[in-house]
């Protein structure tokens, strides 16, 4: 290592996983199972939280045999969208290593992305009469109908102008879409169209670095000729745009901690990610059942150093805004689990990509349970796993960037470092 600079601080200590890529190792399998969404907030009039409410006799039982506590997923304050979330979770510090949403849809749904090309997710969405936006999603629209209205954008709109510009168009699921364009000199350096609220007009896309105003032209085109085709549309009459990117790639897990594995998600977005850290992705399952059930199996010998569960509809719930609802999410996933731990994992490690709660029907910024198992792990007396039960564990609160750092360490993944 290069001694640093008198005075300077070393940039293993603003990112500690640079120094796991150095001392990296073989050793056990690691188990992640990350519930999106996982954090809420307590019900007003009961005073609990969802996971507070919820009856789930399996993570309660994990947390028993394990080393707790919560994390911050980027940092405090910050509500973090679901990529800087799991990127964090997977040891990719999540300020050094911006990915727009586009990218990782459009690699969920296997598009085959080149290096330079610019990828946006799109949801279809309702506007009034006075083109504000009323429903961000369009009602949760069939994934047929969504399917339906991209073959009829793809048919309809032209683009005037730059005729250099290449756009696909594909669907994702239910109002999701996923909008790529290829070509040169396009950036992905744009801003939403979508408000991230209701009750207000659709933003124009605005170029935020020199060279992006040719991006800018085709996107504020593109999004016109949509309102345009879908005006008679119900309720997708228009469409919203977020997370640009241009594709730029990234060093694999196992290029930089030594790890190989699988991943077992059924939706796209979390397939996509996977498939760019260099994970393989088993086929999307129908539902979370035959996710925890006959893919786990599956998967389970061959699965290698790494196996990523991810289960999505606590997050579906809480953005949702239906507390109920996200207490049975959670209950679901709790009762799916007995599959999973009659595995025996060596180190198992459950936690969120950030908090959803149902009082925000957002994402937020508050701390996410965490909870560590294996032979290695220190048990403390946290015999609950929520939020509350959680700020007492011997895991204490720290960034979600130390949770690959203290899954490699657990699986004997990290040698000694120094004499």
């Amino acid at each position: 290592m290069t001694a640093s600079v008198p005075g300077s601080v070393p940039e293993t200590l603003l990112d500690p996983s640079r120094l796991w890529e150095e001392l990296a190792r073989e050793g056990e399998r690691i188990v992640l199972l990350v519930i999106d969404g996982l954090g809420g907030l307590p019900d007003p009039v009961i005073r609990r939280s969802e996971l507070e409410v919820a009856r789930t006799p399996n993570l309660d039982a994990v947390a028993a045999d394990s080393a707790c506590g919560l994390i911050e997923p980027v940092g405090p304050g910050i509500t973090p969208g679901s990529g800087p979330g799991h990127l964090a979770l997977f040891g990719y510090h999540p300020l050094r290593h911006r990915i727009g949403r586009g990218i990782f849809s459009a690699l969920g749904i296997e598009f085959p992305l080149e290096i330079g090309d610019v990828a946006a997710r799109m949801n279809f969405s309702t506007v009034d009469d006075e083109g504000h936006v009323t429903d961000r999603r369009a009602g949760r629209i069939s994934t047929e109908q969504g399917t339906a209205l991209c073959k009829k954008l793809t048919s309809q709109v032209e683009v005037e102008g730059d005729a250099d510009v290449e756009w696909f168009l594909e669907p994702v699921r239910e109002h999701r879409a996923v909008l790529v364009l290829r070509g040169p000199d396009l950036s992905g350096d744009l801003t939403d169209t979508d408000p991230h609220r209701t009750g207000v007009a659709p933003r124009l896309a605005k170029g935020r670095s020199d060279g992006s105003e040719k991006t800018e032209r085709w996107v504020r085109s593109f999004v016109e000729q949509c309102r345009e085709v879908l005006v008679d549309e119900t309720p997708a009459n228009s469409v919203l745009l977020r997370g640009f990117d241009a594709h730029r790639g990234l060093p694999s897990l196992e290029a930089r901690f030594g790890l190989r594995g699988i991943c077992l998600a059924e939706y796209p977005m979390y397939r996509g990610l996977a498939r760019l850290l260099g994970l393989e992705v088993a086929p999307r399952p129908e539902g979370p059942e035959e996710l925890f059930g006959r893919d786990l199996r599956r998967a389970w010998p061959d699965a290698g150093d790494l196996l990523f569960l991810h289960y999505k509809p606590a997050d579906s719930r809480g953005e949702d805004g239906d507390f109920e609802a996200k207490v049975r999410a959670l209950e679901q996933v709790d009762g799916l689990l007995a599959p999973l731990l009659e595995l025996e994992p060596k180190v198992l490690v459950v936690t969120g990509d950030h908090s959803t709660p149902s009082r925000m029907a957002s994402h937020s910024w508050h701390p996410v349970p965490l909870m560590i198992r294996a032979d290695t792990a220190r048990r403390d007396r946290v015999d609950r796993f929520d939020e509350l039960s959680c700020a007492a564990g011997s895991l204490g609160l720290r960034p979600g960037l130390d949770v690959m750092g203290l899954a490699m360490a657990h699986a004997g993944r990290l040698r000694k470092f120094g004499a």
